[in-house]
């Protein structure tokens, strides 16, 4: 079978023609149908994720697809359910062996494509303003990096959570994206985001998925109490957070990585998407996807995400 691997550490990913494995103890085998694109892609290439497998590894960490096989012990899925898989790793082939508390059986009316782009972006953005940054209705939500893969959910699921969502990116076309998803306020990159955000009320939360020099200028524009959540480092810059700050405005910096918690957590993040299942299924969210390519165009897909040329979703097509 193909897969997207990267053989050795520190070396290149690169399509490789592997042999299949059978699943073991309470793992099953799928057939991959797709498999969603994500920043920490390109950091695990790079080397520079917080959690990097031991190569060689197959790149990939949210896939959809059909269980071909069951091992021992496994009683929660059979042969032909549709699943998603919340694999971590594994996604970017043919043919993959996942362990059974990783996946969930999706609807028939769910596509594969929603499925695959539906885990970790949705699944970030609600449980970092649901289950961490306990947000309420009728609160103000400023978003950076709103038009890409994370940032583009948290606009989505901010509104249906009852927020005034701001959205901050990069150009027009991106704004209209943010916009489309349910937007109230919109601000360009090349406008001063602190004042404008403060000409709006200031923020009670803050979806930081860029760092640098917007989450500088989203922290100072936090109401007293604000909450700010640093999701992803897009610009390169991982900012320093001045405590003395945080004491004289009573703020919170929350920290969310939602791989930690499929580990030591799994409840959560399974509860997690089950509401996110159902909200789709209600017609209430829809993943924005921008790309699907197939397995061979991997390193296009992942060049959209590194040159910020992609909004929403990037989704790689495996199998029909």
């Amino acid at each position: 079978m193909l897969a997207y691997r990267i053989t050795q550490a520190g070396g290149p990913a690169r399509l490789c023609d592997i042999a299949p494995l059978p699943p073991g103890p309470g793992q099953i085998g799928v057939a991959i149908r797709r498999c969603g694109l994500n920043f920490a892609d390109l950091l695990t290439q790079k080397g520079t994720y917080q959690d990097i497998p031991e190569a060689p590894f197959t790149l990939g960490m949210e896939l959809s697809g059909i269980v071909t096989k069951t091992g021992d012990s496994v009683n929660n899925l059979a042969v032909g359910d549709r699943v998603a898989v919340f694999s971590g790793q594994g996604g970017l082939a043919e043919y993959g062996v996942f362990d059974a508390g990783r996946a969930t059986r999706i609807p028939d009316g769910m596509s594969f494509d929603d499925a695959a782009a539906l885990q970790i972006a949705y699944g970030t953005s609600h449980m970092a303003l649901n289950h961490r940054a306990r947000m309420q209705p009728g609160e103000t939500l400023l978003v950076t990096g709103a038009a890409g893969g994370v940032g583009l959910t948290a606009v989505e699921i901010g509104k249906l959570m009852g927020a005034t969502v701001i959205a901050h990116a990069r150009g027009a076309e991106k704004l209209a994206v943010a916009r489309a998803a349910g937007a109230d306020h919109l601000i360009d990159d090349s406008e001063d985001l602190r004042a404008r955000v403060l000409e709006l009320g200031g923020a009670d939360v803050v979806y930081d998925a860029v760092g640098g020099a917007a989450f500088k200028a989203a922290f100072r524009a936090c109401k007293p109490e604000g909450r700010l959540l640093p999701i992803g480092f897009a610009s390169g810059e991982v900012p320093q957070i001045p405590a003395n700050h945080l004491l004289v405005k009573n703020l919170s910096v929350l920290g969310f990585y939602i791989g930690g918690y499929m580990k030591f957590r799994p409840d959560l993040v399974r509860d997690s998407l089950a509401c996110l299942i159902g909200w789709h299924d209600d017609g209430r969210l829809k993943p924005h996807i921008s790309h699907i390519l197939p397995l061979d165009r991997v390193a296009d897909g992942m060049e959209l995400l590194r040159s910020r040329k992609s909004t929403g979703k990037v989704v790689i097509r495996i199998g029909d």
